[in-house]
């Protein structure tokens, strides 16, 4: 009942047809890198970044999040984001939109990252059970930190998240970046399964094409994959599993997060900022849904 007056208030509309994607023993884990979630007027940010668009943002992240509820039938159980700058404004998404109404509490902390990017996590107290959590960083073959995001984990009694958001494919963020973020990731989920942790769900912006996964899409939209670079869409937002679980997994395709994409055709991502322009969208990345389903 809560999410039907939300969507209302929202203006948002249900789906006409429940479907039967889930069932009351599995989990939801959204992953999505909202592209350069900044405080307003920050000095990461584009110098147009003004409390009016943040709070915009905020907003279109809400109705997102309103719209996966709606769509799965619940509230995803887990929010994993990638390129959050601070606790601060998860607190202002939290308090400035209808998720004050939802339970959510929040894991953060601050990474050595260059741009100033961290990888968060929202989730819910009354569903999952958090055990601990930590951040994890890169380290070189030096062993001198790497200025990247750091992995995040989340031990729940039944699960382990983990958050990526790996070094991309421009600037520092060379292939070497990426191995490295890779045997990091395979290294700390043995650790926690030889630890006694039933699976390790690792999902993230891997920045690089995501090969043994297929996302099916959750609104049956020309979206094969989650960002769109030159006109082809690229799946480099995904997971590795490790352990014995059952993952479902769906590109969120919805009309609200995409917009014509007048040069290549079909449909694109309406990202926030396109280059210094602003753009007027959420993302550059569609989000990621797994449905988690435990024997």
């Amino acid at each position: 009942i809560l999410i039907l007056g939300i969507c209302a208030i929202y203006g948002l509309h249900p789906s006409d047809s429940s479907e039967s994607l889930i069932n009351g023993k599995d989990k939801i884990v959204m992953f999505w890198n909202i592209e350069n979630f900044f405080e307003p007027y920050s000095t990461n940010a584009h110098n147009t970044w003004t409390g009016k668009r943040f709070y915009s943002k905020c907003d279109g992240i809400s109705k997102t999040i309103m719209l996966v509820a709606d769509k799965f039938g619940r509230l995803p159980d887990v929010i994993c984001l990638a390129e959050v700058e601070n606790r601060s404004v998860l607190n202002k998404l939290l308090r400035s939109t209808l998720l004050r109404k939802l339970g959510y509490t929040i894991i953060h902390y601050d990474s050595p990252d260059h741009r100033g990017i961290d990888c968060a996590i929202l989730y819910h107290d009354s569903t999952m059970n958090l055990i601990k959590s930590s951040p994890k960083h890169l380290y070189d073959s030096s062993e001198v930190i790497i200025p990247t995001r750091d992995i995040l984990i989340a031990q729940f009694d039944s699960l382990a998240v983990m958050v990526n958001h790996h070094p991309s494919k421009v600037g520092n963020g060379k292939s070497s970046g990426r191995a490295i973020a890779m045997k990091r990731m395979n290294s700390l989920a043995d650790s926690l399964l030889h630890a006694g942790t039933h699976a390790v769900l690792s999902v993230g912006d891997f920045n690089d094409h995501i090969w043994n996964t297929q996302a099916l899409s959750a609104f049956g939209n020309t979206a094969p994959g989650t960002i769109k670079y030159n006109g082809e869409w690229e799946k480099i937002d995904g997971y590795f599993l490790f352990g014995n679980i059952g993952v479902r997994e769906y590109v969120f395709d919805s009309p609200l997060l995409l917009e014509k994409d007048k040069k290549f055709g079909g449909s694109k991502p309406r990202r926030t900022f396109i280059g210094p322009r602003y753009n007027g969208g959420i993302s550059d990345h569609l989000p990621v849904i797994f449905i988690i389903s435990q024997e």
